[in-house]
């Protein structure tokens, strides 16, 4: 490692500086860096400074965090410390500023973004770039070029006139004069003795330019208020017709503050309601049974084969329909049940040439299954799903309709998004409902958009639908996490806020995976521990650490949901109410035998005709249904109801139609007259082949259908003349997996991965730094791998055995990846050679043939 006493040259030297928890954290907090791994330290600080990874950088910054990098962008580089807070909190100064800038400073020096000691402090060259001012791409604080810039382009005789017209003593050379300007613009006194000497039209015209845009237009024969403001050089001409405001001028006027407002601390979340817990956990639990049941009408209404896929994928926006109707609920509503099945593993397409869409297999364990474990397998579903169900109906980047289960409703930020909102809501004590602004401002501190903030943002739209979907999910209720939801976070009881994470801060924000462990070390300039800075970080759970959280959040919701009944009560008006959920196998019996004619707290069933016959074409007889109704039913079976059954049975079967086309056959030929005789028999074109048989021109499923709407009860039957028993098929997919989440670049590496790749980067490093012996070659470019002939290798390879003496080499491994080790030879033999490799800490063996080179080490 360098030696931490002398300041870093360069931010892979800074990199050196650091220890391995600390480039760990930087992994953490900038996973793109370690993909793939880099070969040393000055990979990967390059790596750093590209300007893709630096924007995802600065994306994931907190406002506080991200203001900190606006004022080093527009100070000067390097720019001491007090420079900086001066920026930050103006000629007044402000405690909570600079209190909070420690924290901030360490986060971006922690995701190499800064670096440099508190005397030296520099943004990273591509985040500079990305955040000073230029009149493409202006600064989010409002300012504009320095007076150096602004008069780049501008004529001496132009420079020593405004030095002249500001009093100051003119100067040989522009750069001096400019020197002197700038002087003069930055001297608080002076500047204030000059703007008093402008005219109030004149102030008026800063005034309207000091908080940005710093441009503004002029005619070629400008105002004397703004002819005034030229000569001084208060106003500098960028262009023909344009003038600009200088940097150091708007910080005068601004006293001193880079920004208009600076928001040190995270807005708090404020409840807008507080609610008895035992209230919140029942309405919570309630929505869940609600949640349960409505995934499973769902997927029986698609029992026999759901709707069509779309040549494009997805549902068309007539089956959304249809299945909100089915449902009984808004169409978005509908759309998010669907892509919550979807997501779970619950539906799916079934593959074949009609493609459509049916439950999984995986539907059928899901049932039988306790309710708790099922509502626990669907909220592990939506936690991590990138499926956006309030995306449907919107349009695509090609101008397409976005349709449920179709492609392009994928958004990688949304498991964040949803885990953060929770988070918050288990920050709050036990039955507190926060307002939905004060999440909202929270979320946009945590992760600011870069330039004009828009109320529709994304993160924005996400956090409405979480908030939304949790309580239709169950897992709040009225606006308030419930008891199962903050088990199921992981959280602790009380109202204590989320499990924090111990190697990770709030650097970033809460929301950001990076993180500060406890005795970093940042650099040289950082005199403050990290930990007094801290803001508590909920971190996903692992796999592991879910599956308990789960298991104690259906604990906790069992004894919530309704016990299954086992009865009904019937009434005289041929109706049966359900006063709650009924037990599965009396629910499917009582689907064939009735319709549902409303839902609620309470189910109302109404028996028809053709609901009996239903029952009765599903291999049901009359003896079955009474005994059935008696054995569930708490109230006598109503004489009505007893009289429908009967009724329907007595004529049930009197017809029996079967294929010709199709034919009707009775015993009663007095009842084939009364078919013959009817007007609306025309359309089935009937005639009479015997005195108990009918012939028909329709298929058999037609001639059905026409004499039931007569009025007739006619059974089908087989070739045999057997009574068909009309029972529904379930359709099942063939077994599917549940979506995979589209990640939003690539994941967090776990402990493993990180200290495998640091002690890579180390060795890569060890290797590449090490001194050479001088030779008469030509010096190699860093990171170039040795080059030296076989005979050589070998040669040098023997004397090192000799001698023990380390080398140097470059070693290309079978993949065809390049690396620099620095070995000890141990023995050469056989085209091998076997040594203590220093870099990687251990004895290992390499085949001569894949050396590239050796050199030998400088002395110590």
């Amino acid at each position: 490692m360098s030696n931490p006493a002398v300041p870093p040259r360069s931010l892979a030297e800074a990199l050196r500086s650091r220890d391995d928890v600390s480039l760990a954290a930087l992994l953490r907090a900038r996973p793109d860096l370690i993909t793939p791994v880099p070969t040393d330290l000055t990979q990967l600080a390059t790596r750093a400074g590209t300007r893709a990874s630096v924007v995802r950088a600065l994306e994931r910054l907190d406002r506080f965090a991200l203001q900190t990098a606006e004022a080093l962008a527009v100070a000067a580089d390097p720019a001491p410390l007090e420079e900086l807070r001066a920026l930050l909190t103006g000629d007044g100064g402000d405690p909570a500023v600079s209190a909070a800038l420690p924290r901030a400073l360490a986060t971006l020096r922690e995701q190499a973004l800064v670096w440099g000691d508190d005397d030296r402090l520099r943004l990273v060259r591509t985040a500079r770039e990305l955040l000073a001012p230029s009149p493409q791409h202006p600064s989010p604080t409002g300012l504009g070029p320095t007076v150096q810039e602004a008069t780049a382009g501008m004529s001496p005789n132009r420079i020593q006139d405004i030095v002249t017209a500001a009093g100051l003593g003119s100067t040989h050379d522009a750069v001096s004069a400019v020197a002197s300007l700038t002087a003069l613009f930055t001297d608080r006194k002076r500047m204030s003795a000059l703007l008093d000497g402008l005219p109030e039209e004149s102030r008026e015209v800063l005034a309207r330019l000091v908080w940005g845009p710093p441009y503004g237009q002029v005619t070629a024969d400008p105002a004397a208020r703004l002819r005034r403001l030229l000569d001084l050089g208060l106003l500098v001409p960028t262009a023909p017709g344009t003038v600009v405001l200088p940097r150091e001028v708007a910080l005068h006027l601004r006293g001193g503050r880079a920004h208009r407002e600076v928001e040190p601390v995270a807005p708090v979340v404020e409840p807008a309601a507080t609610h008895r817990p035992q209230v919140v956990d029942a309405t919570a639990a309630g929505q869940a049974y609600t949640a349960l049941a409505t995934v499973e009408e769902l997927l029986k209404d698609w029992d026999e084969g759901g709707p069509a896929v779309l040549r494009a994928g997805g549902l068309s926006v007539r089956d959304l329909k249809r299945t909100a109707v089915a449902l009984d609920v808004a169409e978005p509503v509908a759309a998010f049940w669907v892509e919550l099945a979807y997501a779970a593993g619950l539906l799916a397409s079934d593959g074949e040439a009609d493609e459509r869409y049916a439950a999984t297999p995986a539907y059928d364990e899901w049932l039988e299954q306790p309710a708790a474990q099922r509502w626990t397998r669907l909220v592990e579903a939506w936690l991590p799903t990138t499926r956006v169900s309030g995306l449907v109906g919107g349009r695509d980047a090609k101008d397409r309709t976005l349709s449920t289960l179709g492609p392009g409703l994928d958004r990688g930020a949304a498991p964040e998004v949803r885990h953060r909102v929770l988070t918050l809501l288990a920050g709050l004590p036990e039955g507190a409902a926060p307002s939905r602004e004060s999440v909202l401002a929270r979320l946009r501190w945590e992760r600011p958009l870069r330039g004009p903030q828009r109320e529709d943002d994304l993160r924005s739209r996400l956090a409405e639908w979480t908030l939304a979907e949790s309580e239709l999910l169950g897992v709040t209720g009225r606006g308030a996490l419930s008891g199962h939801g903050r088990a199921l976070l992981g959280a602790r009881a009380g109202g204590s806020g989320p499990r924090s994470g111990a190697a990770r801060t709030g650097g970033s924000g809460p929301t950001s995976p990076s993180g500060t462990p406890d005795g970093m070390r940042h650099g040289p300039g950082d005199k403050l521990p990290v930990h007094h800075h801290r803001l508590p970080v909920a971190e996903p759970l692992s796999p592991a650490e879910q599956a308990t959280a789960s298991a104690a959040a259906a604990r906790l919701l069992a004894p919530l949901l309704p016990e299954p009944l086992d009865h009904v009560l019937l009434q005289a008006d041929l109706t049966a109410v359900a006063p709650g959920p009924l037990q599965r196998s009396l629910a499917e019996v009582l689907d064939v035998l009735a319709d549902v004619e409303s839902k609620g707290g309470a189910t109302v069933y109404r028996f028809t005709p053709a609901s009996v016959r239903r029952a009765l074409d599903a291999g049901q007889s009359a003896s079955d249904l009474h005994a059935f109704l008696a054995a569930h039913a708490r109230t006598p079976v109503p004489q009505p109801l007893t009289y429908l059954i009967d009724d329907v049975a007595r004529r049930h079967g009197h017809l029996r139609v079967g294929a010709a086309s199709a034919y009707v056959r009775c015993d009663d030929d007095a009842l084939l007259n009364e078919i013959l005789a009817d007007k609306r028999a025309a359309g089935l074109r009937l005639r009479r082949l015997a005195p108990t048989v009918l012939a028909a021109q329709a298929d058999p499923a037609s001639l059905l259908e026409g004499l039931r709407a007569m009025g007739f009860a006619p059974a089908a039957e087989s070739a045999e003349g057997d009574v068909l028993i009309t029972r529904a098929h379930a359709h099942r997919t063939p077994p599917r997996t549940a979506p995979e989440p589209v990640p939003d670049g690539p994941p967090v590496p776990d402990a493993t991965l990180l200290s495998a790749a640091i002690r890579a980067v180390r060795a890569g490093d060890l290797a590449s730094t090490t001194p050479r012996k001088q030779t008469d070659a030509p010096p190699r470019a860093t990171g170039e791998l040795p080059r030296t002939g076989s005979a050589e290798t070998l040669a040098t390879m023997q004397a090192a055995v000799l001698t023990g003496e380390a080398l140097w080499i470059g070693y290309v491994n079978a993949e065809g990846a390049a690396s620099q080790r620095v070995i000890a030879p141990i023995r050469v033999e056989g085209g091998f050679v076997t040594a203590y490799d220093h870099t990687a800490d251990e004895v290992r063996t390499y085949p001569l043939h894949r050396v590239t080179g050796v050199a030998e080490l400088a002395e110590e």
